[in-house]
């Protein structure tokens, strides 16, 4: 018999899990998204190279999740949230000083080790404790809508910066002066994301649920967890939802350099497009919040696969160029609505499938294993694909890679949403 007591939880608390929630990503992923070609430049570095960066992230990070899902079981969210935070940008320091392509794999790694073994696990169960029974649709959604304005904030501070340090239009500059510019961008972005670590470790504190089962969650076995979350149907099917949404979600780092390389934007106005689709995630996140938590989040993920394919099939057909600047804006837009969607849900539908909060940690971590490995494969597919190929063929087969991925699954989340309506 299990009892379950739940106390609400403040509001400042979920506040504070989006700001740490995103941080701890900025350095690693959103610049490299909103200033791809500038990074490229300055690393000396061509896609294939930043790819394997990537690659050498989620190794590390594959490992992470297996292990860091029952830390989080074992340790209070602050304390292991506001460890990743501050060792995260202690590496973005590091990444300041411009390090060698061998380095660069180095940092990667450590931080696959920082954001996902102390911090990702503990954020997920933080947040679906955050949500209690009935508002985890609200809960994700906050979070994950919440993260993407804090990305865009980061990025919006990043370009504003990055164009204070240039003196002159942008196209007359040298290399070396976009190196000193961006260098500030890190700077100031490691500074950033150190104190939102300080602050989570003396603010960030929860109620947690109280949760009395047939045998006490403490003295469960970390195996014993395993065996519990393996029983679960939606377990494996949310390991390939999260693979195909991860990938296409991956995706989105390419829409800045497809604005300069294929609409002919200069570098500027390439990162903007980047940080403007970023200022879509947290309408997408609040409304598709609120819609899962009064209907099925598991439908919503559907939908939200639909729309990658649909626009995913566009671009792989080559009908957006410099000559269609509408249909650019349309299809990334509508794109971007399609990956937060699912994005958003995702974790939501733990509650949905019944997984008992007290290994919420153990199943985050097991899902996560398979259903991150994009992190190793995604940046090195796109990598050789763009360096292999012209600008617009390569683009074209990258994103019909990303078709592929989206099919695989709107099928796999619609037999989610099929097994959750029958548990009900």
């Amino acid at each position: 018999m299990n009892k379950k007591t739940h106390r609400k939880q403040p509001l400042y608390v979920i506040i504070l899990l989006i700001l740490a929630a995103e941080a701890v990503f900025i350095l690693p992923f959103v610049l490299p998204r909103i200033f791809r070609t500038t990074f490229l430049e300055s690393f000396v570095i061509t896609q294939t190279q930043i790819g394997s960066c990537f690659s050498a992230y989620g190794i590390v990070a594959l490992v992470s999740y297996l292990f860091g899902g029952p830390l989080a079981d074992k340790f209070k969210p602050h304390i292991l949230m506001s460890g990743a935070l501050i060792l995260t940008a202690l590496g973005g320091f590091y990444l300041a000083t411009y390090p060698t392509l061998y380095t660069l794999h180095i940092l990667y790694g450590f931080w696959g080790f920082t954001t996902i073994f102390l911090f990702w696990a503990a954020m997920i169960k933080a947040t679906r404790i955050w949500g209690g029974s009935n508002k985890q649709g609200i809960a994700f959604g906050f979070l994950d809508g919440g993260r993407g304005l804090v990305a865009a904030l980061f990025g919006s501070v990043g370009v504003l910066i990055f164009s204070l340090f240039i003196t002159k239009d942008i196209e007359l500059t040298t290399i070396e002066e976009r190196r000193i510019a961006f260098k500030e961008v890190i700077n100031y972005t490691s500074i950033a994301i150190m104190c939102i670590g300080i602050i989570v470790f003396f603010f960030l504190r929860l109620k947690e649920t109280e949760a009395v089962d047939s045998e006490k969650p403490s003295k469960l076995l970390t195996l014993d967890n395993f065996k519990i979350v393996m029983k679960y149907r939606a377990v494996w099917l949310l390991m390939i939802i999260i693979m195909c949404a991860y990938h296409c979600y991956k995706m989105t780092n390419l829409f800045s350099q497809y604005a300069e390389q294929i609409m002919l934007y200069d570098k500027i106005e390439a990162a903007k497009v980047g940080t403007y689709l970023l200022y879509m995630r947290p309408v997408i996140g609040v409304v598709i919040g609120l819609l899962a938590d009064r209907t099925r989040a598991t439908l919503w993920i559907v939908i939200g696969f639909l729309l990658m394919a649909i626009t995913s099939l566009i671009f792989a057909l080559g009908i957006i160029d410099d000559s269609t600047t509408l249909m650019f804006i349309l299809s990334i837009g509508t794109m971007a609505l399609g990956v937060y969607s699912a994005r958003v849900l995702y974790f939501a539908t733990l509650e949905e499938a019944k997984i008992p909060l007290a290994v919420t940690g153990t199943a985050v971590g097991f899902i996560s294993v398979i259903g991150y490995t994009p992190d190793i494969f995604t940046g090195l597919i796109n990598g050789y694909f763009l360096d292999a190929y012209n600008e617009v063929v390569g683009h074209q087969i990258v994103f019909a890679i990303m078709f592929g991925f989206a099919v695989i699954g709107c099928i796999a989340s619609y037999k989610l949403f099929r097994h959750s309506v029958k548990k009900v």
